[in-house]
This record gives structure tokens, C-alpha cells and sequence, in this order.
């Protein structure tokens, strides 16, 4: 049976994305921290060595094989959790500027404590997707926005894109049903300023299927979006 860290150098590898020693050591470093703080507040339900290097670090991976950065591409990570899928692309191409934000400052604290122990660097911001989309200093000031979250593409689209500049991407992991929600949210991504640009499927290495939904940025967020989160759920960007 393959070690953690096999499984994470051989997923990564058939995703394009090579991993030197240095780095699957701090892929080690980053599970270890993720299972310890796990018993003190609820940050994955995942918690096997091998489901990690599989559904949470390979599964990241896969954004580097679906959206090509550029050196020193500025990222956001909208609702990062426990930091997935920015933390491990960031390990991947530290030349990447990363912003992690989420809504719950105890996940900020354990991202903390892992920028400390890696070490990476990252912005953190506490504040709700909705809220820093329309913040000046966040608002389409980004070459890739991305989320893994289950939340549909139409709330999921109102919440990132407005912080994509004109000619980045909306990247959007999600499960085998990635075709029809991208479907679903085609009204909210248009009116938004995207425009879908492909579908990328992938398997992990447990069988597992995933697609990354790519948006392009083509035209400003109209000034009325993101709207408050009630709004958003009351009257739904549907077609």
C-alpha cells in the first residue's frame, strides 16, 4: 500500500504538478498540524493520512492543471476553511500571492499557526465572501479567485467574481455534477461579468470524480453585486 506522501507525489504527478522533497515535507507538516487541531475545533471531517494527501491535497492540486498562472499571480481563496485549495497551490508556486478569507476567525487562527510552522506567506482576512467583494481593496483586484464549497454556482458566482479583475478567473472545484450547476449559474455568471470558459474533469486517485469550473472575467461586476447574504437567497440569480 502507498505511504500518504507517495500517494500525494504520484496524484500531484499525474496532474502535471512536480513535488520536490522540500515541499512533500511540508505537505507532511501541514496534515500533521491539520489532525492536531482537528481535536479542537471542527475543521475537516476527513481525517485519515491518506484521504488527506488525496481528497484534500491532490484535490487542490488539480486547479494548477485546470487554470495556468502566471509568475506572481495574485490569488484569493474565497471561504478557505481549513486553506484548501489555497494552501497547497501556494505550496506548490510560492511565487503566487495568496489571500486566504473566510468568515470564522478560529479557521484564521489554525491558518495562522500554519503560516508560522511551514512557513508561507498569506494575507488573512475575516470577513464574509460577500462583505470584502465590495471592499475597495479587494474588489477586482485579483487574477484568480477560487472556492471549494458546496454552496450552488449561482451564490458561489455572486460571491467571486467580483473580486476577479477584468481578464481573470473564477475557478470552482466541484463534484461530478460540475456540468449542470455550471448550467444552473449560467444567468449569475453572465450578469456578473463572466463568461464560462471549459470544464475541466479530473479522477483522484481513489476513484474519486471532480470537475473545476473555469470563468473568465470579461466585463467589470455591476456596482449592485455582491448583494447581502439574505438578498442573495431570497432572490436567487436563477434562470
Amino acid at each position: 500500500m502507498s505511504t500518504p506522501r507517495e500517494l500525494l507525489k504520484e496524484g500531484a504527478a499525474a496532474l502535471g504538478v512536480a513535488l520536490e522533497e522540500e515541499i512533500l515535507s511540508q505537505f507532511d507538516r501541514y496534515a500533521a498540524l491539520l489532525t492536531e487541531w482537528n481535536q479542537r475545533m471542527n475543521l475537516t471531517a476527513i481525517t485519515d493520512p491518506a484521504e488527506i494527501a488525496v481528497k484534500h491535497f491532490v484535490d487542490s492540486l488539480a486547479l494548477l492543471s485546470a487554470v495556468k498562472l502566471e509568475e506572481g499571480a495574485r490569488m484569493i481563496d474565497v471561504g478557505t476553511g481549513a486553506g484548501f485549495p489555497g494552501v497547497p497551490v501556494k505550496l506548490a508556486r510560492p511565487d503566487c500571492s495568496l489571500t486566504l478569507l473566510d468568515s470564522l476567525q478560529k479557521r484564521l487562527t489554525f491558518l495562522d499557526a500554519l503560516k508560522r510552522a511551514l512557513p508561507f506567506e498569506a494575507a488573512l482576512i475575516h470577513v464574509r465572501a460577500e462583505e470584502g467583494g465590495r471592499d475597495p481593496a479587494l474588489r477586482e483586484r485579483f487574477d484568480l479567485a477560487t472556492a471549494r464549497a458546496v454552496a450552488p454556482m449561482h451564490l458561489l458566482a455572486e460571491c467571486c467574481l467580483p473580486y476577479v479583475k477584468v481578464g481573470g478567473v473564477f475557478a470552482a472545484l466541484k463534484g461530478p455534477q460540475g456540468e449542470e450547476e455550471l448550467a444552473e449559474g449560467k444567468k449569475a455568471i453572465t450578469l456578473l461579468g463572466g463568461e464560462a470558459e471549459r470544464v475541466c474533469p479530473f479522477t483522484l486517485p481513489d476513484g474519486g470524480q471532480r470537475r473545476i469550473l473555469v470563468i473568465r472575467k470579461v466585463r467589470p461586476t455591476p456596482a449592485a453585486y455582491p448583494r447581502h447574504g439574505g438578498k442573495m437567497k431570497k432572490s436567487p440569480l436563477l434562470s
